[in-house]
């Protein structure tokens, strides 16, 4: 079930609860069960996407090391997200933890449960803000642009707030 080592980059935010001691715990519960973190991205304060009626998001970007695949990752980090007490209500909805695979090495990934890179991630301030500040050379593989290319034409007018 292992891989050959992958530089792999997850998006954390959570809006329940105490925020920042919930991404202290999932940056812990990562490094333990998915790979060791070598880079952490400044938490960011970010009003709600998507669904804009509920509680402002802290979100961070990991830089981690794995050897495991993405398959086993993303089953990884739902067991995360459950031990942690999420429970899926709606869409875009409230949640205590939220990790999600932003980008696996330069593999492109498309099934019905799992998507590499993360669709829409250009569109979206609280993950293109902290991956450029850990990783503004990194090239996206399928729009091949770098991160810092990315943050400079975004469109998201969201503001972020770094804490």
């Amino acid at each position: 079930m292992k891989d050959i080592p992958q530089t792999i980059f997850l998006a954390t935010g959570s809006n329940q609860g105490n925020s920042f001691d919930l991404l202290q715990t999932c940056n812990r519960l990562i490094n333990a069960n998915v790979g060791a973190i070598t880079k952490e991205s400044p938490i960011y304060l970010t009003k709600a996407w998507g669904k804009t009626d509920q509680p402002d998001f802290l979100n961070q970007v990991l830089q981690v090391q794995t050897v495991f695949t993405p398959k086993l990752v993303f089953k990884k980090i739902q067991q995360i997200e459950k031990q942690m007490g999420r429970v899926r209500y709606e869409k875009w909805g409230p949640r205590i933890i939220d990790i999600d695979i932003i980008f696996f090495g330069n593999k492109i990934l498309q099934s019905a449960d799992l998507t590499i890179p993360h669709p829409e991630l250009e569109n979206r301030n609280f993950v293109l803000k902290p991956l450029f500040d850990i990783a503004p050379k990194h090239n996206h593989p399928i729009l091949k642009k770098e991160i810092r290319q990315l943050w400079k034409h975004r469109t998201d007018t969201l503001a972020i707030q770094e804490i």
